[in-house]
């Protein structure tokens, strides 16, 4: 099997101007377990959200050697499950994707939804990733440690019971022909260490999304191996203020 990733997430994962970006540490550890030309990145996007412009048009990454075709995306800043449930189907169809690496809800629970609706935006996106391919895989990573979360006790405990949610949906629809795998939340995720406002991933926090899914891969499918961070070049992005769920 050569397998079709496609990265689906919000602003942690379509990064902004700057950024090297998880997606970059994990075609990275792509790289070094199924070798060049053993797996391909697609999806309709390729660009990062840039915030002078208020808008994804930036191709700013901090490595410019990060080759064309593994920019290949489909996340969006201020987009969730809300978003992405009609548009992943054609998405999966046109890049032809058969494994989605997919990091929502946060954005959903700090805007849009709650958890129980939320809940069933996650079972329109698995039924329209299925209807392009049957044979769809899907690693989906819950809702992550973040600054709001931290201080308004409510919105903590919304994004646990929506994790809780997440789970549970996982394990009833998954099926041998389409699986779909829980990915373990980034272990020592320290919102001062590896966020850079609180709640989108500094360089730090990048190698642990990226070792959560690769995490997932392996134990689930036994496809490549313990994460290993490479060691990348360009520019890291300032620290900043922590701040609350921003779009």
């Amino acid at each position: 099997m050569r397998p079709r990733f496609m990265f689906v997430g919000d602003s942690m994962t379509i990064g902004s101007a700057g950024e090297h970006t998880w997606r970059y540490r994990m075609w990275q550890h792509l790289e070094a377990s199924f070798g060049p030309g053993g797996y391909a990145v697609v999806g309709p996007r390729t660009a990062l959200y840039d915030h002078e412009a208020g808008a994804p048009v930036s191709t700013a990454y901090a490595d410019p050697a990060f080759p064309a075709q593994a920019r290949a995306h489909l996340a969006g800043w201020g987009e969730g499950w809300l978003h992405m449930a009609p548009v992943v189907g054609e998405a999966v169809a046109a890049g032809r994707a058969d494994v989605l690496l997919v990091s929502l809800g946060l954005i959903d629970l700090g805007f849009y939804t709650n958890s129980d609706q939320t809940a069933r935006n996650v079972r329109a996106f698995v039924a329209a990733a299925r209807a392009a391919n049957p044979d769809v895989r899907a690693v989906l990573l819950p809702v992550i440690p973040n600054v709001r979360a931290e201080e308004e006790p409510p919105f903590a405990a919304e994004c646990a019971r929506f994790n809780g949610l997440l789970a549970a949906v996982a394990a009833e629809l998954s099926t041998p022909r389409s699986p779909l795998v829980l990915a373990d939340p980034p272990a020592g995720y320290d919102l001062r260490a590896d966020t850079y406002d609180g709640t989108h991933p500094g360089p730090s926090g990048e190698h642990k999304l990226a070792a959560a899914f690769a995490g997932a891969l392996h134990r689930a499918w036994g496809w490549g191996g313990p994460y290993r961070p490479a060691h990348p070049r360009g520019a890291q992005k300032c620290t900043r203020r922590l701040s609350g769920v921003t779009r």
